[in-house]
């Protein structure tokens, strides 16, 4: 394992447990997504200073991991809120009135997709697909999917996330 006075910016806990992942893979850069995850745990998003000390440890250039970072939609490469929000807006979700209760997330919470309460409790973001066309509409908190949302739930589905 390579000693945390390498790459201050990642604490001794979060290198033993890349390294516990990069064991199971063929080579270190194969490691990519589950290194920025497991900062992500601990941080709540990648900053460029954590994708640095990452790409020193993963043998990459920070070029490389950025594009793994940017490419893959569930790491958050700027401060989140506390629990991240994600409505679904696939097509069958969109069917089944995703437009609709998207405008109503947003008026609740008063930030439109992209943006963070001011009180810094939720972020706000579209996914593609959350994989669950046959309870459309759908949406994620933090890793909570919730099926079959209608506008009417959301101030309890809401409430339950201090």
């Amino acid at each position: 394992m390579r000693g945390q006075q390498l790459l201050p910016t990642l604490t001794a806990e979060e290198i033993a447990e890349i390294e516990e992942e990069i064991n199971h893979l063929p080579d270190r850069k194969s490691a990519a997504i589950d290194a920025l995850m497991i900062v992500q745990k601990h941080r709540g998003w990648v900053s460029d200073e954590s994708l640095g000390a990452i790409s020193r440890l993963l043998a990459m250039s920070v070029e490389e991991l950025d594009g793994v970072a940017t490419f893959y939609n569930l790491v958050f490469r700027q401060p989140v809120g506390r629990h991240v929000v994600m409505v679904c807006d696939s097509v069958s979700c969109y069917v089944m009135g995703a437009d609709d209760l998207a405008k109503e997330v947003q008026s609740q919470l008063g930030v439109r997709f992209g943006e963070t309460t001011p009180d810094k409790r939720f972020t706000l973001l579209p996914i593609v697909c959350l994989g669950a066309c046959d309870k459309a509409p759908a949406m994620m908190i933090d890793e909570d999917l919730i099926e079959n949302v209608s506008s009417d739930r959301l101030q309890s589905i809401f409430g339950a996330y201090a």
